[in-house]
């Protein structure tokens, strides 16, 4: 069933901002219209107070002086009464009530509504030369007081009615005038090729910084397609290279069921499909990597690993000497993560040293590094800025037929890289390279 908010996000922005600035000035015109309307009471009211006050004042002093009180104008009725509200100056009753009078003898003003037209009247007690009390009042009819609130009331709606009508025509031009341009851009992207960007709009306004953050996420993915029509192409290239071998050496030892043959055919299908395992875990890896997926931090002593990671060498390997400050260097990673770039990069190290590999642990106060050295035959300056580079080989061939997948390097990279630090390749002062990983210091809690 389709709410009513369903209804209200179906329809065009347009629409709704037009409706939602037509329903807000409509409502506050109203309101004052009300308001306005209702401030006329007050201020005929007042007037009449206005006008009475010095006509009740003089009317006061001449009951004080025993003279006569007279009207100045023929609007204002004037009258003498007793305490209890009966006339004293020979003059017809005032239509008060009894009620009326004990208000206007505390000195309060009368608005008697049910008159026609209504009447406002101001009183006062004061003593005639006799010593008698008088109650004199004085009074004026509102003229079109009742007409006045109505008329101003109408009028006002008619107004609002109007505004609100003129607010919603200009509202809807503007809003359309000001999303014809993102009607354009949507038109642009439409017919946007590959490769191709939306163009940027001569104004430097919201709309030019909305075009050129979409131009640079259009940048962004073609990058991203880009690196992965390059990684599909590297990793279908690089498995297609094991998975050919074991077949080609699986359809050998069918085709000569020889003992002898059959356990060499064995061992390099187990060499091969060692290779394949590592190169699908790499790849799981940085598929992860590229999607965002993080393991979360945590304190890891990068001295313990690295003694841990040499242990971990095959003995028939080139001699791995470990270099560590005393106590414990933390850094801010995952344990995996240290373990893998310590085996990547000492793995690639056995590959191309000729009897030493040496791992150095530099603590710092905000950064600790590590430092791979080799006393191989180095790589050479051309090739320091791709090493790093995902299926990338200085010495394809060499790296073949030692098991490299290309992947090791950018491994240590990305892993090294998501966590804030960096890796650099240069030459080692035993002749071969050096692997420099600098990760962020932490302290033990």
């Amino acid at each position: 069933m389709i709410g009513p908010r369903d209804l209200w996000l179906r329809r065009s922005m347009r629409f709704r901002v037009t409706t939602v600035a037509t329903a807000v000035t409509l409502a506050v015109l109203l309101a004052l219209a009300f308001l306005t309307s209702r401030m006329i009471e007050p201020l005929l009211v007042d007037s009449a107070d206005s006008e009475l006050s010095p006509v009740l004042t003089a009317a006061a002093a001449a009951v004080m002086d025993g003279r006569p009180v007279e009207s100045s104008s023929p609007s204002i009725l004037a009258h003498v009464l007793d305490t209890a509200g009966q006339p004293v100056d020979g003059k017809p009753a005032p239509v008060l009530s009894a009620a009326d009078v004990r208000v206007l003898k505390a000195g309060t003003p009368v608005l008697r509504l049910t008159d026609y037209p209504p009447v406002r009247w101001l009183g006062t007690v004061v003593s005639a030369p006799d010593g008698s009390q008088r109650v004199v009042v004085v009074g004026t009819g509102l003229a079109g007081y009742t007409t006045a609130h109505i008329s101003t009331l109408h009028w006002l709606l008619v107004a609002a009615i109007i505004v609100a009508a003129a607010g919603a025509l200009a509202t809807w031009f503007a809003v359309r005038s000001a999303l014809r341009p993102v009607q354009h851009m949507r038109q642009a992207a439409a017919r946007l090729g590959a490769g191709k960007r939306l163009p940027l709009p001569a104004s430097r306004d919201e709309l030019w910084a909305l075009t050129g953050a979409l131009n640079d996420l259009l940048a962004r993915r073609d990058q991203a397609a880009d690196r992965l029509r390059r990684f599909t192409g590297d990793a279908a290239h690089e498995l297609r290279s094991p998975v050919a071998s074991i077949r080609v050496q699986a359809e050998v030892a069918v085709r000569h069921p020889d003992p002898e043959l059959a356990q060499e055919v064995l061992t390099d299908v187990v060499h091969e499909s060692e290779r394949l395992s590592a190169l699908v875990d790499g790849l799981l890896t940085l598929a992860r990597s590229d999607a965002g997926e993080v393991p979360p931090a945590e304190q890891v002593d990068l001295s313990a690993a690295a003694y841990d990671a040499a242990a971990r060498c095959p003995d028939d390997g080139p001699e791995v000497v470990v270099h560590t400050p005393a106590g414990w260097c933390w850094v801010l990673a995952a344990h995996n993560e240290v373990d893998l770039v310590l085996d990547n990069l000492l793995r690639n190290a056995a590959r191309h040293a000729r009897s030493r590999i040496t791992v150095t642990v530099i603590g710092g106060s905000t950064v600790t590094r590590l430092v791979v050295d080799d006393d191989g035959g180095g790589i050479p300056v051309e090739h320091r800025s791709r090493v790093f580079d995902r299926f990338y080989r200085v010495q394809d061939d060499r790296a073949r037929s030692s098991g490299g997948t290309g992947l090791g390097l950018a491994l240590v990279a990305e892993v090294v890289r998501r966590r804030g630090g960096t890796v650099r390749v240069g030459e080692s002062p035993e002749g071969g390279a050096r692997f420099l990983v600098s990760w962020r210091t932490t302290t033990v809690a």
